[in-house]
C-alpha cells in the first residue's frame, strides 16, 4: 500500500520537472553608445585608475573620521533598515511561491472512550471501548506540468533579488549622501572661519579709520565706508553659522543619531584626500550598477509573470490523497501495516474566463512597462555619468583659476590699504579690493568643495559604494 502511495507521489514529482510558458530572457540592447563622450569639457577628466564599481567605500574614503562617521550610517539609517527589511519580506514571498512547488502534508490523530449502556451489551463483552486514529494526508497538490506555479517561483526570485539590488541602491545613495553632507560641512566650516577673521580684520581696520576720523586725518565719508565691511561680515557670520548647524543636522539624520564632535571636520583642508576613479572602458559597466540590476531583475520577474499568464490557457492537474489507520489498537496496526489509503487526480481544464485573458493582457503590459524602465535606467545612468565626467574634467582648470584670483586681489588689497595708510589714496580703494577679495575667497572654498563632490559623484555613479 505504502509502496503504491510513494509511487504515485515520484511519478507526480516527474510531471512537475515539466515544460514551462515564460518566454526566454535575453538581454535587451543598451540604448545608449558604446564609448563615453568625447569633447573639451572630457579631456582632463581621469581616463585611468580602478573603476567605481570596484573600489569599495573604505578604498575610496580614506580618511578614517569619514570613514567612522559612514560606518555609523551604515548601521543607524532608518531608510537602510527599511531597505534590508524589505528584502526579507521578499525573500520570505519567494520562499511561500517556492512552496507551492511541492505537496502540503497533514497529520492528524484523535482517539476516544465509549462506555455502552448493560442493556446494549452482549454478555461476555466489554461496556467501554477505545478507538484511535491517524491520519497523514496530501491536500491538493497542483501538479506544475506547464510550469505556471514556476513561473511563480522565479518571478518571486527575480523580485527578491530585485529588492537586494535596490538594498545596495539604498546603500550607494547613503554612502553618498553622508560624505557630500560631511563636505559640504567642512566647506561651510571653512567659510564661517574665512567670515570671522574677515570680521576680525574689518573690526580692525574700522577701529584705524575711526581714530583718524577722531583726528580729523579721515573723513566722515571713509568711516562710514570702513563699517560697510564690517556689516557684510558679521552678516556672513550668521549666515555661515546657520549653514554649519543646518549641515550638522543633515548629518545626524543620515547617521541615524547624534555625530560626535571629535568626528566633524574643521575645514575642507583637514579632510584626507579622495581616490580617482574611472568610469571604465566602455559604457558596458553601467550594467553592473545596482539600480540597473534591480530593473533588469524587475523585466525578469515581467518575463517569468508571463509564463504563468501564459500556462494559465493550459490544464491544471491536481491530486488529494490520504494515508491513515483506525484501529483500537494503533500500535499494533502500524505495526502490522494496516491502514487505509486513497489518493485521486483532479483535472481543470479551463474554456473560457475573461479574467484569465485579462491576466494574460495585463502580464503584456507589465513586462513592456518593465523593458521601458529598464531601459530608462540605463540611459539616466549614462547621463548621471557623462555629467560627472564634464564636471571633473573642467573643475580644476576653474580651481587653478580662481586660486590664481585669489592670490592677485590679495595683493591688490594689500596695495590699496598701504596706500590709503600713507595718504595717497581714499578708503573707497581698500572697501573695493576688500569686497572683491572676499567674495573670490568664498569661490574658491565652493569650487574646492566642487571638485571634491565630483569626485564623490563620479563614484558613485559608476556604481561604487555598495561594497
Amino acid at each position: 500500500m505504502n509502496r503504491n502511495v510513494l509511487a504515485g507521489l515520484a511519478a507526480a514529482a516527474v510531471l512537475v520537472a515539466g515544460c514551462t510558458m515564460a518566454p526566454s530572457y535575453e538581454r535587451p540592447d543598451a540604448p545608449i553608445p558604446v564609448a563615453w563622450p568625447r569633447g573639451p569639457a572630457y579631456e582632463q577628466a581621469p581616463a585611468e585608475g580602478p573603476a567605481g564599481a570596484e573600489l569599495g567605500w573604505r578604498e575610496f574614503f580614506a580618511d578614517p573620521r569619514l570613514q567612522q562617521v559612514l560606518e555609523m550610517a551604515l548601521e543607524g539609517n532608518r531608510d537602510l533598515r527599511a531597505a534590508a527589511l524589505n528584502v526579507e519580506l521578499a525573500r520570505a514571498r519567494y520562499g511561500i511561491q517556492r512552496a507551492e512547488l511541492l505537496p502540503a502534508l497533514q497529520a492528524t490523530a484523535g482517539g476516544g472512550k465509549q462506555r455502552a449502556s448493560a442493556d446494549l451489551t452482549q454478555p461476555g463483552q466489554p461496556r467501554t471501548t477505545e478507538r484511535y486514529e491517524a491520519n497523514l494526508g496530501v491536500l491538493s497538490w497542483e501538479i506544475d506540468f506547464f510550469g505556471r506555479i514556476r513561473s511563480l517561483k522565479d518571478a518571486a526570485l527575480e523580485e527578491y533579488l530585485a529588492t537586494e539590488e535596490a538594498r545596495r541602491s539604498a546603500q550607494v545613495l547613503l554612502v553618498s549622501a553622508v560624505a557630500s553632507t560631511y563636505l559640504a560641512l567642512a566647506a561651510d566650516a571653512e567659510a564661517l572661519a574665512l567670515a570671522r577673521s574677515t570680521y576680525e580684520t574689518q573690526t580692525a581696520a574700522y577701529d584705524l579709520v575711526r581714530r583718524q576720523y577722531e583726528v580729523g586725518v579721515a573723513t566722515e565719508l571713509d568711516l562710514h565706508r570702513a563699517q560697510t565691511p564690517v556689516d557684510v561680515a558679521r552678516r556672513e557670520v550668521a549666515v555661515d553659522t546657520q549653514r554649519v548647524a543646518e549641515d550638522r543636522n543633515a548629518l545626524h539624520l543620515l547617521v541615524g543619531g547624534p555625530v560626535p564632535a571629535a568626528l566633524l571636520p574643521e575645514a575642507l583642508s583637514t579632510v584626507g584626500p579622495l581616490r580617482d576613479v574611472s568610469p571604465g572602458t566602455s559604457s558596458e559597466v553601467l550594467l553592473r550598477r545596482p539600480d540597473v540590476r534591480q530593473a533588469e531583475g524587475l523585466l525578469k520577474a515581467a518575463h517569468a509573470d508571463m509564463g504563468a499568464a501564459l500556462a494559465a490557457f493550459f490544464p491544471r492537474i491536481s491530486l488529494t490523497g490520504a494515508v491513515g489507520t483506525a484501529s483500537d489498537e494503533l500500535c499494533r496496526l502500524f505495526k502490522n501495516g494496516t491502514g487505509t489509503w486513497s489518493y485521486a487526480p483532479q483535472i481543470v481544464l479551463p474554456i473560457f474566463d475573461a479574467r484569465t485573458w485579462s491576466a494574460h493582457e495585463g502580464a503584456k503590459v507589465q513586462r513592456e512597462i518593465a523593458l521601458n524602465r529598464y531601459e530608462q535606467a540605463i540611459q539616466s545612468a549614462f547621463r548621471e555619468v557623462a555629467d560627472a565626467l564634464a564636471v571633473r574634467g573642467t573643475v580644476d582648470q576653474q580651481v587653478a583659476a580662481q586660486q590664481s584670483l585669489v592670490a592677485a586681489l590679495a595683493e591688490t588689497h594689500r596695495l590699496a590699504r598701504l596706500r590709503f595708510e600713507r595718504g595717497i589714496d581714499s578708503y573707497l580703494s581698500v572697501l573695493d579690493a576688500q569686497r572683491s577679495l572676499f567674495a573670490a575667497q568664498q569661490v574658491l572654498i565652493a569650487l574646492r568643495l566642487a571638485r571634491l563632490l565630483s569626485q564623490v559623484r563620479l563614484y558613485t555613479v559608476a556604481g561604487g559604494g555598495w561594497q
